[in-house]
């Protein structure tokens, strides 16, 4: 099975490559989904990225970054951590 697979309006992500990303382990990662301890933006490539998808997940100070193509092959792949420092503000869902 394919680390990403995108079909149908949904796009599926082994949990393996959030766990690296975010500094967790892989059962860590289902707990932390379940209860929006993880959150996530997913955006559409539009113009030269036509085809391409940034997906986006957040915890704690930690963001992973990766871009797929339609075919859920990954292109480029980020993680950064702001350290003692919180998300900014921008990056944090609302409410939280």
């Amino acid at each position: 099975m394919p680390e990403i697979m995108i079909g149908d309006g949904t796009i599926q992500i082994d949990a393996s490559i959030l766990a690296q990303g975010l500094g967790l382990g892989p059962l860590e990662v289902l707990d932390l989904l379940r209860c929006g301890d993880i959150t996530s933006r997913c955006e559409r490539g539009i113009g030269e990225d036509e085809g391409r998808f940034r997906l986006t997940f957040f915890h704690a100070q930690r963001r992973l970054r990766v871009i797929v193509d339609g075919t859920g092959r990954v292109l480029q792949r980020s993680s950064v951590d702001f350290g003692s420092q919180p998300l900014p503000t921008t990056l944090r869902r609302p409410g939280s």
